[in-house]
């Protein structure tokens, strides 16, 4: 079935036949890098940054998606190696490295510099890289620390994955409780916050045409869930350009990364404590 956010009719021919599937797997693959722009961004920045080793440059960012899309695996790993040796903080290696790589080999695809079988297995190779960043050099994450829960999925008809899996683990990270129900149909989704307690619900979405529906489907949420005061977390890339697609969607706020998904998330729970 095709998906809901189409590839312009422009566009050539070559696009054209694989719309479906870059818009499944690969299209703006981590510009919707999870729960775009955050609202209360000022109040937080602080927190959230501190000093530390250098971040990748745009030419480590090449030369690492080069590696990706070669095909010996090895040479990433003793990158990796190399990167953590010299104290590269695993998010950074996830938000840092991870996300514009697999953006910038979206361009090379878009550019014809790369076909899209190699782009294809580039972005499993990526994605197995993050699992494994998190299980070898993530840490214990001490079990649910302060009894925090959340529900993450893909706004229904929306299919990109990559994002939503960086952001479940940096919540799992933080010592959140997370259910991911990821392409599940709405229903499931809505039963998953009918009969489950959730501080949080976070949503992704990746293109306009689908707000509507993203629209219906927090109404509805907020009608079922369990939680009468659940909070609602969006975000994808159309919020970054439209800020104004928050407020329109009913939604509480929204992250430019996966640390400040965590951090806006938890922000809310505080806002909600000191009003009790």
């Amino acid at each position: 079935m095709a998906s809901a956010c189409e590839i312009d009719e422009r566009a050539p021919p070559r696009r054209q036949q694989l719309s479906d599937r870059w818009h499944g797997h690969l299209s703006r693959v981590v510009e919707a890098e999870i729960i775009p722009r955050l609202m209360l961004a000022h109040r937080m920045e602080a927190s959230t940054r501190g000093p530390g080793p250098r971040k990748p440059t745009a030419e480590d960012i090449e030369a690492f998606a080069s590696l990706v899309l070669a095909p010996a695996g090895e040479v990433v790993e003793a990158r990796i190696a190399a990167l953590v040796d010299d104290g590269l903080a695993l998010d950074s290696l996830l938000l840092d490295l991870l996300a514009p790589t697999a953006r910038h080999l979206g361009v090379l695809w878009e550019e014809d510099l790369c076909d899209f079988a190699e782009l294809t297995i580039a972005m499993g190779r990526l994605q197995r890289i993050m699992h494994d960043l998190s299980r070898r050099y993530g840490g214990e994450t001490g079990g649910h620390r302060d009894g925090h829960s959340i529900l993450l999925s893909l706004c229904p008809g929306e299919t990109h994955m990559f994002g939503l899996s960086m952001i479940e683990q940096f919540f799992r990270d933080a010592g959140w409780d997370v259910t991911s129900t990821a392409l599940a149909p709405v229903g499931e989704i809505l039963n998953q916050a009918r009969t489950a307690w959730f501080d949080v619900i976070g949503l992704s979405l990746g293109c306009e045409v689908l707000l509507p529906t993203l629209t219906k489907t927090v109404l509805e949420l907020r009608r079922v869930s369990f939680n009468p005061g659940v909070r609602i977390l969006v975000g994808g890339p159309i919020f970054i350009d439209n800020p104004g697609h928050i407020e329109q969607v009913g939604a509480d706020a929204t992250a430019s990364d996966a640390r400040r998904a965590v951090a806006a998330a938890e922000f809310m729970l505080d806002m909600r404590a000191g009003a009790c």
